[in-house]
């Protein structure tokens, strides 16, 4: 399973081990800014995508417009999950409506049914 991550404040892949997701499982690529997210998206080719809304220089929501656009010219290919990682609700909310599959507060991304987890729960 390969996740980019565009996260400006919290380290995914600690919140990922915190939460007991068997991160080894998982390769993990953080971008701590949105500076070149179709490009970044592209290159990396991730199953799952992690927005943050609140993040320089574009927020997530208009990154995911950005990708959106980009699918829609065939200049990308859609990673099969996108998903709103936002410290607020209202932000998920705008995601899922302009077509993230999925929105949770990132503290709790570790809870999503897609991980695999540790045995050791």
């Amino acid at each position: 399973m390969r996740v980019l991550a565009f996260e400006d404040s919290y380290d995914i892949e600690a919140l990922l081990r915190a939460g007991n997701v068997d991160t080894s499982q998982i390769t993990i690529e953080q971008k701590w800014n949105s500076k070149d997210a179709v490009t970044v998206i592209n290159d990396f080719s991730p199953d799952i995508l992690l927005l943050d809304q609140f993040m320089p220089p574009f927020k997530g929501l208009e990154v995911l417009r950005m990708i959106n656009d980009a699918v829609g010219a065939e200049e990308l290919s859609r990673p099969d999950q996108i998903i709103g990682i936002s410290s607020a609700g209202f932000a998920n909310r705008a995601m899922l409506n302009d077509g993230a599959d999925h929105a949770i507060l990132k503290f709790d991304l570790a809870n999503l049914n897609i991980w695999p987890k540790n045995n050791d729960e």
